[in-house]
């Protein structure tokens, strides 16, 4: 299907390893991306200096800028993240809290799942990110982890076609 205009989403990977399966699924998710819709993966969480009101009362450092930047110039956000601790790690809680106060993810729609062994795991993170989510009224589409395995692209696509429906939506209202 192709879009009246280009639908630009930023995938982000909760996890910094370098060889982790959710980034294995944001590029999947890239590969399968219709017509029309661009997907970038983001990789600057890495240099988010930790969360410092302090620093955001005044000029934010540069990465802090480039992320509000690639928030704002997106449509939607693809989030792939693994479970830390029965919650969602630093990293992906760090960037939001850089981002509630000056709005860049404000009511924007934001498709979240994680790369996961069996299709039970990584429930809690999702849960939790979901939470946090809610502080910058995200409308969440997914959430449900996908389980490495046969129809693992084939479920990436389809979380993909979500969002990009969910984004057609929301533009008509």
């Amino acid at each position: 299907m192709l879009y009246a205009r280009s639908v630009r989403i930023l995938a982000i990977c909760g996890s910094l390893q370098a060889n982790s399966g959710n980034l294995r699924l944001l590029h999947s998710a890239a590969s399968s991306a219709p017509a029309g819709v661009e997907i970038q993966v983001f990789d600057g969480l890495r240099d988010l200096p930790l969360f410092n009101p302090d620093l955001e009362s005044t000029e934010a450092p540069e990465a802090v800028r480039a992320w509000r930047a690639a928030l704002a110039s997106s449509d939607a956000v693809l989030i792939a993240s693994p479970e830390y601790g029965h919650s969602l790690p630093g990293a992906v809680k760090n960037a939001i809290d850089w981002v509630i106060g000056s709005g860049e993810l404000e009511s924007k729609v934001v498709a979240i799942t994680a790369a996961v062994p069996a299709r039970e795991r990584g429930r809690l993170g999702l849960q939790a990110l979901k939470q946090t989510l809610g502080a910058v009224n995200a409308k969440v589409v997914g959430g449900e982890p996908i389980p490495k395995g046969p129809s693992f692209d084939a479920e990436v696509a389809e979380l993909v076609q979500a969002l990009v429906t969910s984004v057609a939506r929301a533009s008509q209202t």
